[in-house]
């Protein structure tokens, strides 16, 4: 099983078979004398299959024409035994090089990191019970994380580690518990790291602040035992009494103390960093120095500037910060960069509609916009309000548009952002085309209904009214005669 090889035996001798040539290995059901053993094989002219590696596929198409191949292969023993731990060591086989050629594709652009040198002449900077986000392993990953001299370790319960470099990390975020369960740090990386068998570009590291606040009688009694159901039920009614009375004082007193244990640590990162020309700066106002030397500044999210939307499967907040849009307590996480926004397009926007998409355009339009949807419409105006503070480009129309198509177009036109075509004919110059769609759209339906208005319909009224005329003179005559003829 070392070699990946599997040895089968054709007319007394043993040949070797590389365990990616087996499409699949098969034990059909053994009859009354027999065990069977049933081995399938790719070959030439077969449907490709997702589970065939790629060198594999290369080997057949190059030998395909000029070779024979055996397609299959069916053995039959009375020891069904030996049949048996024969078909589960070939699954096994199958299995661990299937891991093999994942891990080494997931590791194929993985960029080589330096390696964490530590801090060994003063204090470690450390913080405890930390829970990181993706997962090492398991349901849920804690542990310790620890600042160095070039970098950050983060070290499981299981003994795993995670290093991150200084000079890797892109942007840095931190965002107190205000109206949330959890107090985090986290870390856009410039080059994705190998977390367990996965690699990744968000790294975060969190502690959950609501268990500290619920539980507050830890007895436990049996709810089967009649002579204690009434003590438990004023028990339940008196829990829930303090928990409505206390929890708020409870959330805040944690969330101040965890909030100054991670500023605190945040704090010692950047004289950590400082001490070995690595720049690190925890701030919360927009002004941004550019030096020479790698740089890391904490962020803190805007929840005042925050707005509800879907980027990917649930309802969440979305919040700006100095240089990004993003999403932290929610995976996967939502992190858009904004001097990388082109520019920001809302769909369906109209006064019949409680809610939008916003479609966020990219500087590189090889990759398709990220949409946000079901934006609250109450919200429209503050989002306006800030794209315009941060200088981006919006335009607003009510059909939703085929953005691969249009990205096509975009990319298509050498003159996109120029107010003439290659003709010399006037047109939209960049984005305004998406405003000018629908202002056109709607001039089109102003002109249709002026079109059915014609002056034949102010003859026919003419008319009508006359004829009400000519009535109402007929009947008071007819009322005129009778009272003639009663006097």
């Amino acid at each position: 099983m070392q070699g990946q090889v599997l040895f089968a035996p054709i007319n007394g001798s043993q040949v070797p078979f590389h365990i990616s040539m087996i499409k699949n290995a098969v034990q059909p059901d053994p009859d009354r004398t027999a065990t069977y053993l049933r081995l399938n094989f790719f070959t030439p002219g077969q449907t490709a299959s997702k589970d065939i590696a790629p060198a594999t596929s290369k080997l057949i198409e190059q030998h395909g024409h000029n070779s024979m191949f055996i397609k299959e292969m069916l053995y039959r023993s009375r020891e069904s035994q030996r049949l048996t731990a024969a078909h589960r060591m070939i699954q096994e086989l199958r299995k661990r090089f299937r891991q093999h050629a994942a891990k080494a594709a997931e590791e194929a652009d993985l960029i080589p990191q330096e390696k964490l040198v530590k801090m060994r002449d003063q204090r470690i900077p450390r913080m405890a019970d930390l829970t990181m986000r993706p997962f090492i392993s398991g349901k849920k990953t804690t542990g310790t994380l620890e600042a160095h001299t070039n970098g950050l370790r983060f070290t499981s319960k299981k003994h795993e580690i995670v290093d991150i470099m200084y000079g890797n990390i892109k942007h840095s975020l931190f965002q107190p518990c205000e109206n949330e369960v959890m107090v985090l740090i986290h870390f856009y990386l410039k080059n994705p790291v190998l977390v367990g068998r996965k690699k990744s570009q968000n790294v975060q590291f969190l502690t959950e602040v609501v268990d500290a606040s619920v539980a507050l009688d830890s007895a436990r009694r049996s709810m089967y035992d009649p002579d204690e159901l009434d003590e438990e039920q004023r028990e339940r009614q008196l829990r829930k009494k303090l928990n409505e009375m206390y929890l708020i004082e409870f959330h805040f007193l944690v969330d101040s103390c965890f909030r100054r244990r991670f500023k605190e640590f945040c704090k010692k990162m950047e004289r950590v960093a400082k001490h070995h020309r690595f720049h690190l700066e925890y701030h919360e106002s927009t002004k941004i120095s550019s030096q020479n030397i790698s740089q890391i500044r904490f962020d803190i999210p805007y929840r005042d500037l925050g707005f509800h939307g879907v980027p990917n499967r649930e309802m969440v907040l979305i919040q700006p910060t100095v240089r990004c849009l993003v999403n932290l307590t929610e995976t996967p996480f939502f992190l858009v960069e904004l001097d990388r926004v082109e520019h920001i397009h809302f769909e369906r926007c109209t006064f019949r509609s409680k809610n939008f998409d916003m479609i966020i355009i990219l500087q590189n339009f090889d990759v398709l916009p990220l949409s946000i949807n079901a934006v609250p419409m109450n919200e429209l105006d503050a989002i306006q309000e800030w794209l315009t503070d941060c200088s981006i480009t919006y335009t607003a129309g009510q059909a939703s548009m085929s953005w691969k198509s249009v990205m096509n177009l975009v990319k298509g036109d050498p003159r996109f952002y120029e107010e003439t075509d290659e003709h010399g004919e006037s047109k939209p110059a960049g984005w305004q085309f998406l405003q000018a769609d629908d202002n056109h759209d709607g001039n089109e339906e102003e002109d249709d209904g002026d079109e059915d208005y014609s002056a034949g319909d102010d003859d026919d009224e003419d008319e009508d009214e006359e004829d009400e005329d000519e009535e109402e003179d007929d009947e008071e005559d007819v009322n005129g005669d009778d009272d003639e003829v009663g006097v």
